[in-house]
């Protein structure tokens, strides 16, 4: 994404904005005055988050994005169509999110339309690869689940054999989520709705970390 200057300019003002989330590690249900969290990796301009925690108003949803300027056009609609707390935004890279998170502290990971990186050297940055699974568990509840869904097909099917190498429990997935049986209350993304446009079929999948012992 090229360079947005009043979006750049934006965000370091944003109310929403969480500077230093690590602070924030076990404390963030507390800080939103929710018993539930839900966390969005690579929220993009931030429409999918919103249009959550309009409709989900007892939810806590942070969304997380790298790209400035993304993050800042983001951020501005968080501000200006929401004065709700249950709302935050992170700018910075997933990489890092065991640090910003407590043990068993959040309840669902939302992942949408992550970026393929297609080079097999760069299979472990995929927000998909075992690394990130072993991330997540240590920040997912034990009844918590990760819903992910793109219309790149090679990075699914690389999902689902990360699942599996991983440990995970595969709760369902659909090739074709519009023409599902989990089509109904599905909130789409400015990239579904692109995709779905052009007639790429939608996958979806929802993942259950391991069991504990």
């Amino acid at each position: 994404m090229r360079k947005v200057k009043w979006a750049t300019d934006y965000l370091p003002t944003a109310n929403c904005l969480v500077k230093e989330p690590s602070k924030q590690a076990g404390n963030w249900k507390k800080l939103m005055g929710t018993d539930t969290l839900h966390i969005e990796i690579g929220c993009g301009k931030g429409n999918y988050s919103l249009d959550m925690a309009k409709m989900y108003k007892d939810t806590g949803f942070i969304a997380i994005e790298k790209n400035e300027s993304a993050a800042g056009i983001a951020a501005k609609k968080y501000d200006e169509d929401t004065d709700d707390k249950h709302l935050k935004l992170i700018q910075d890279d997933a990489s890092s999110i065991g640090e910003w998170f407590g043990p068993r502290e959040v309840d669902v990971i939302h992942l949408n339309f992550s970026d393929p990186w297609p080079k097999d050297r760069h299979a472990k940055r995929r927000l998909t690869s075992k690394e990130y699974w072993a991330r997540y568990d240590r920040i997912l509840c034990p009844e918590g689940r990760v819903i992910f869904k793109t219309d790149n097909r090679p990075l699914f099917d690389f999902s689902l054999e990360q699942v599996e190498v991983a440990g995970w429990q595969l709760d369902n997935y659909t090739f074709d989520l519009h023409h599902s049986e989990y089509a109904e209350g599905n909130v789409m993304t400015e990239y579904e709705e692109k995709f779905s446009a052009m007639g790429n079929p939608i996958c979806r999948m929802v993942i259950k970390p391991p069991k504990k012992k």
